[in-house]
C-alpha cells in the first residue's frame, strides 16, 4: 500500500516538500482515535529476541530511525507507533539556523537514493526540548549534535557542550556529529587531534553529572584506513561508548544516475542503496580491528531485511534506517524485526 499510494503520491512533490507533507499526514492520523492503536498493530513487533542491551541501555527492538529524518523531535510518539525499538532526533545545534538554500534535498530514483544538503537546519536545541518534556513514549531516544555554522572549529566543543548540556535530562544518549558534509569545515573535526580534544571535553562533563549517558560517535564512510585507526584509537583514549557507521558520502561512484543530473544537483551528502557496501565494510573494519571493543550502530543503505542483517553480521549491534524508510515505507521495520527473530 505504502508503494503503490502513499509513495506515489508524496514522490510527485519535491523531496523536501513532500518530507513536511508526510510529517503533517502522520501527526494528523495520529489524532484519530484508534489510529495509534491500527499502527501499532500493523509495524509493532515485540518478541524477548528482539531485545538489545548495548552501552547500558535496553532497546525494544535493534531498529532505530537516524537522525536527519526527525530533527526538531516534532514525531517521536508518532513514529513510535512504526515499530521502532529507538529514535534519534537531530542533527541540534545551540542555535536555531535555516541551513543552505534550498532545493537542497534530492532524489535519485534510479539509484534509490537521496542527495541532501540541508546544512544542520533545525529550530534550535531549546526548542526540541518543549517536546521532549511532553513526549509520550517510553522509546529510548538519542541526541545528534552540532555546531552552529557561524562557530569557527576553534570554539566549536562550545556548541556540543551547549547541547550536551541542554539535552542532558531528556536523551538517553548522544551522537556527536563531526561528518555531515554539508556544514563547512565540519568535517575537519574528525582528524585525529580536534576529534580527541572535543570528545575529552564532552566526556568530562559527563563526569560531572549524576549519571553518565553514552556518547556516540559518528562517523563518515569517506575516511581512509588510516583514518579509521585513528578512530579506533581515539574511542579507546576518550573511553566514549560507540560509533555509528556511517553518514552520507560524498562519492558519486557508480550511480546509474547520469553525470548531468549529478551535476544539476550538485555538492551533498549520498545515502540509500549506493552507500550500502561502503558502510558495511567501514562496520566490518571497526569491527574487527578494535576486536569488537565497542558497540557499533550501523546505518547506510539498508532498504531490506537482508541489508539490515548483513550489517549486524559484520559487526553492528543496532541498526538504523532512514533513506530505505522514505523508499520502503514502515513495512520495513516490520521485515527486519521479522527476520531478526527467525535468525
Amino acid at each position: 500500500m505504502y508503494k503503490l499510494f502513499v509513495r506515489a503520491i508524496l514522490f510527485r512533490f519535491q523531496a523536501e516538500k513532500a518530507h513536511y507533507i508526510s510529517f503533517s499526514l502522520l501527526k494528523l492520523l495520529c489524532k484519530i482515535p484508534f489510529v495509534p492503536s491500527i499502527l501499532k498493530a500493523m509495524y509493532v513487533v515485540k518478541h524477548p529476541s528482539l531485545e538489545r542491551e548495548v552501552f547500558g541501555l535496553k532497546f525494544k527492538n535493534p531498529v532505530g530511525i537516524a537522525a536527519g529524518f526527525d530533527k526538531n523531535a516534532v514525531l517521536i510518539d508518532e513514529l513510535a507507533n512504526l515499530g521502532f525499538g529507538f529514535i534519534e532526533i537531530g542533527t541540534l545545534t545551540p542555535k536555531g539556523q535555516a541551513g543552505n538554500d534550498t532545493p537542497r534535498l534530492f532524489r535519485l530514483l534510479e539509484d534509490e537514493a537521496i542527495i541532501n544538503r540541508m546544512g544542520f537546519n533545525n529550530a534550535g536545541v531549546e526548542d526540541a526540548i518543549d517536546r521532549l518534556k511532553s513526549r509520550k513514549t517510553n522509546l529510548l531516544i538519542g541526541g545528534n549534535i552540532g555546531k552552529n555554522k557561524v562557530t569557527p572549529n576553534e570554539q566549536a566543543y562550545e556548541d556540543y557542550q551547549k547541547c550536551f548540556e541542554a539535552l542532558y535530562e531528556y536523551v538517553d544518549y548522544f551522537v556527536v556529529n563531526v561528518s555531515s558534509p554539508n556544514t563547512p569545515n565540519l568535517r575537519e573535526l574528525q582528524e585525529k587531534e580536534p576529534l580527541t580534544n572535543l570528545l575529552n571535553s564532552l566526556q568530562k562533563l559527563n563526569l560531572t553529572k549524576p549519571k553518565q549517558k553514552p556518547i556516540l560517535l559518528k562517523i563518515a564512510p569517506d575516511l581512509t584506513q588510516e583514518q579509521l585507526d585513528d578512530i579506533i584509537d581515539i574511542i579507546s583514549d576518550t573511553k566514549i561508548a560507540g560509533i555509528i557507521a556511517t553518514n552520507t558520502t560524498i562519492s558519486r561512484d557508480k550511480l546509474k544516475t547520469g553525470d548531468s543530473t549529478l551535476d544539476s544537483i550538485g555538492s551533498g551528502g549520498l545515502s540509500g542503496k549506493p552507500i550500502r557496501a561502503r558502510s558495511t565494510e567501514v562496520i566490518r573494519y571497526i569491527a574487527s580491528k578494535s576486536n569488537h571493543a565497542f558497540p557499533i550502530i550501523g546505518v547506510g543503505g539498508i532498504h531490506s531485511a537482508e541489508d539490515a542483517l548483513e550489517k549486524i553480521e559484520a559487526g553492528a549491534s543496532l541498526v538504523q534506517v532512514y533513506t530505505g524508510f522514505v523508499y520502503e515505507g514502515p513495512k520495513l521495520v516490520k521485515k527486519i524485526n521479522k527476520m531478526l527473530i527467525k535468525k
